[in-house]
């Protein structure tokens, strides 16, 4: 919980903003609002670079944030291929498109060791001060509103830290959604659990590959240094029974396509097995004193790996709103409700088709169909390409291909 400022610490300087946590969210947030000419500390446990349970993906919209900050060089200057092509294989038949959008053909997936180093220097080039190795031990009111931040270094100093705002950027276990009791709406369970590495001489041609097989799924992507990214899924309801031996278990998923299976025995394991399971949420992402951006506001299944993206676009809403509170365009609130609606609005119902799709259970007739009809047009396959990148809208697909069905069946949509 949050106490009460001036009860220890020993260093008072003045911030506009606190960020906690320097990744795919707090580094753009404290970023953004340097370059605005906000006073900005943002601090990270971690030291950079540094690895983090990811997805990796960058969709183009996620790539056009980064082109906008001046960054997308940086990403594409450490090798990382090129992704024009998204190919799903439904078993009976398969779907592969270009996810190319908004000015961009194609996707990438860099390393997070690359990614958010990358982030974090351009935080500290645009004047916001950064702190890595610093562990935020409390969320400091002043009565009902945050006012800073304590904690310390690795030499263990206590230090106190005020702002006029401190921004959550830290994630599924953020401290300071915890600390405010960020309320939370339009939750749903974990889904699935999914393990992934990464394998050497593992070629993808610039196609991000995804099977469906039942009630397992799997996927693979090209990711820096020549290495495949392979990510398997399955239900939580196996996830207690599969956690003993998740490296036979992955490889049984993977066996449900035996090409494929072939494929990745012909390449080398280059680490360990890595897994996540992430529960799908929304939180109110603001309050007196406090901002929250990325996974601790909004958090969904990393089956359509949206949340870089969602990240970057994030902390442009956050950076708009708290400038136009500083330079008194708009309340705090007014400012910050502003942006929670705007928020909800682009990805609620991205949100939705996540879950639905995320579930390992056979498609009603109806979507069956529909499926099985995109499959059969190449401009229908790219626009359900573009639809998991995160480039259309779920209700903009599935109402083109209704009518398009429609169309077909000499009937009205």
């Amino acid at each position: 919980m949050t106490r009460t400022a001036g009860q220890a610490g020993t260093d008072n300087r003045h911030h506009d903003v606190i960020v906690v946590g320097a990744r795919c969210a707090g580094a753009p947030t404290a970023m953004l609002l340097a370059r605005l000419g906000h006073r900005v500390l943002l601090v990270d446990r971690a030291t950079f670079p540094s690895d983090t349970i990811s997805t990796h993906l960058i969709h183009p919209p996620g790539l056009a944030a980064l082109d906008r900050w001046g960054l997308l060089d940086r990403v594409v200057a450490t090798g990382c291929p090129p992704i024009d092509t998204y190919a799903f294989d439904l078993g009976p038949f398969t779907i592969a498109g270009s996810p190319a959008g908004v000015g961009f053909e194609a996707s990438y997936a860099p390393r997070r060791t690359v990614l958010d180093k990358i982030l974090v220097d351009a935080a500290a080039e645009s004047g916001a001060q950064v702190r890595e190795a610093f562990t935020v031990r409390e969320i400091l009111s002043d009565g009902s509103t945050v006012s800073g931040i304590t904690g310390h270094g690795k030499d263990g100093k206590p230090v106190t830290e005020h702002a006029r705002v401190v921004v959550g950027a830290d994630g599924l276990h953020s401290s300071v959604a915890k600390a405010v009791g960020a309320v939370g709406y339009a939750e749903k369970p974990k889904i699935n659990a999914y393990y992934y590495t990464y394998w050497a001489g593992l070629a993808m041609r610039g196609t991000f590959e995804a099977y469906d097989r039942g009630d397992r799924a799997f996927a693979a992507w090209p990711t820096n240094d020549g290495l495949t990214m392979v990510i398997c899924g399955w239900p939580m309801r196996d996830f207690e029974a599969n956690r003993g031996d998740v490296e036979g278990n992955y490889h049984a998923t993977l066996a449900r396509a035996p090409a494929f299976a072939e494929r990745v025995s012909a390449a080398d394991r280059t680490e360990r097995f890595v897994g996540m399971a992430v529960p799908n949420y929304f939180r109110k992402p603001y309050g007196p004193g406090w901002v929250l951006v990325g996974d601790a506001g909004y958090l969904k299944d990393p089956i359509t790996a949206q949340g870089i993206q969602d990240a970057f676009r994030d902390a442009e809403r956050c950076t708009r709103a708290l400038d136009d509170t500083f330079a008194g365009r708009r309340t705090f609130d007014e400012a910050m409700r502003s942006s929670q609606e705007a928020r909800d609005a682009e990805v609620m119902s991205m949100y939705e088709f996540t879950a639905e799709f995320a579930s390992m259970e056979p498609p009603p007739p109806e979507m069956e169909q529909l499926l099985l009809a995109t499959s059969r047009s190449q401009p229908a396959q790219d626009e359900f390409a573009r639809l998991t990148a995160g480039v259309t809208r779920p209700e903009e697909f599935f109402g083109h291909m209704k009518e398009r069905m429609a169309h077909e069946a000499g009937s009205p949509a």
